[in-house]
């Protein structure tokens, strides 16, 4: 598929990785001539330099057989009009980043309307709802939602003296009455889908399928529960650290943000009259205890350097705040910051990067089982992916224990009008149903590459 990508900072370039390794003809479009020549030398795609919303500039690119645009600049403005003139110029489907909220609330329907986009994407948004999933449930690293969201892939991160270390997967329906699947666990460098012999071990990072009920009851019943987050100190007033206040304040927490910039102060004061706005350099440790830090469930760390936020997070840890996450974006640095313990960390670019990988997989299927949701697991070597089955197909109907899964699959979930369901071997598919499919060493276009 023919995808142009207009805009190569983080972001689109983070796309365009993702894009390049899905086998799609990726052209990248951007003003600065050094980072075309950048993206072109390092992926395998094409690159134009010029404005995005120059008619030439994307004739040059191929606009007019583009399947897919993506506008991603630092401009809302600039991506909106990209998307529209690539809409009039061929291009099949449109997607702008959109980032303001003066643009997100009821405008924005209007406005996606009137432009013909197919989709806005709004990072800062996207990562405020994975925090704020987050910290709803403090005990998980990491937490995803599906369609019915009730039913929920998490993360648990199994510390030394945790009960579940040491224990054989076939031992632990034993030990809880909830109802779960362990589907991926990430050891080391490898992630693997583990059979009933597989040994949990202490540094583990384990995942697993739950409706939000059963959930709870399992973390109840081998000791990690931790309450939800009610007083939460956020540090950096970015949009993201908006975003997430407002669903904090709308749940009844407590939200104190501490922004070092005046003027950020003044317009999230007036954005978030029930929160509480200090000015001051939150790198330094006196401010921080005398804002109450070591009195806080939490602490998210969202400035705009990843450095900054990985060390802040830490230093929260070892103030015993009960749950500390950081924003980090970088690769490297988010590979640096789990070895040395980290547990939980969102990446904007990297939330993106599924939503538009899920996109494009569905543009590819619209006749068979599209894909409803995507999430890239395990640093990218394993996706939990849900289905939508449009009628009959080779593998409804069928009890699971018959079905000839491939090597590195897992049916994780079935969601059935509004039952959720953790499949044995006599559950069978059936036509309507939504699947989540836990995937290893292999990309699934469609339900029936299960089989």
């Amino acid at each position: 598929m023919k995808i142009i990508i207009v805009g190569c900072g983080k972001v689109g370039t983070t796309l365009l990785a993702s894009l390049t390794a899905e086998g799609h003809d990726v052209v990248g479009v951007d003003t600065n001539p050094d980072v075309i020549s950048y993206i072109t030398n390092i992926y395998d795609a094409m690159g134009v330099s010029g404005n995005g919303a120059d008619c030439e500039t994307l004739e040059e690119a191929g606009v007019g057989t583009a399947e897919l645009f993506i506008a991603v600049t630092g401009s809302d403005e600039l991506n909106m009009l990209s998307c529209f003139i690539a809409g009039r110029m061929g291009a099949s489907h449109t997607i702008a980043r959109i980032r303001n909220p003066e643009y997100n609330d009821s405008s924005l329907g209007f406005m996606c309307g009137q432009l013909g986009l197919s989709m806005s994407i709004n990072p800062e948004q996207l990562a405020a709802g994975e925090l704020y999933n987050i910290l709803q449930f403090p005990s998980a690293v990491k937490i995803e939602t599906f369609s019915l969201r009730s039913f929920v892939f998490t993360e648990l991160r199994l510390r030394e003296g945790s009960p579940l270390a040491g224990a054989k997967l076939s031992e632990l329906r034993q030990r809880s009455s909830a109802q779960f699947l362990i589907c991926t666990v990430s050891r080391g460098e490898r992630v693997y889908i583990p059979d009933g012999n597989f040994e949990l071990k202490a540094g583990d990072r384990v995942g697993l399928t739950a409706t939000l009920p059963e959930l709870q009851k399992l973390l109840k019943s081998i000791g990690i529960v931790q309450k939800k987050a009610r007083n939460i100190m956020i540090l950096g007033g970015s949009r993201t650290a908006y975003y997430l206040a407002k669903l904090l304040i709308g749940a009844g927490c407590s939200v104190k943000i501490i922004e070092q910039d005046g003027d950020m102060c003044e317009d999230l004061t007036q954005a978030l009259p029930k929160a509480v706005v200090i000015q001051g350099n939150g790198m330094g440790q006196e401010l921080l205890f005398e804002e109450g830090l070591t009195s806080m469930d939490a602490f998210v760390s969202l400035t705009g350097m990843d450095e900054e936020n990985i060390l802040l997070a830490f230093f929260a840890s070892s103030q015993n705040v009960p749950k500390a996450i950081a924003k980090v974006n970088g690769d490297e640095m988010s590979a640096m910051a789990e070895r040395l313990g980290l547990e939980s960390q969102v990446s904007p670019k990297k939330i993106i990067s599924d939503v538009i990988v899920r996109y494009a997989r569905a543009l590819e299927n619209s006749l068979g089982s599209p894909v409803e949701t995507l999430y890239k697991l395990g640093d990218g070597q394993a996706e939990a992916l849900e289905f939508t089955v449009n009628g009959k197909s080779a593998i409804t109907g069928i009890p699971l224990k018959d079905l000839p899964t491939r090597q590195g699959v897992l049916i994780a979930g079935i969601l059935r009008e509004r039952k959720s369901i953790i499949p044995a071997g006599d559950d069978m598919i059936l036509p309507g149903d939504r699947v989540i499919v836990i995937a290893t060493g292999r990309r699934l276009r469609d339900l029936s590459d299960i089989v």
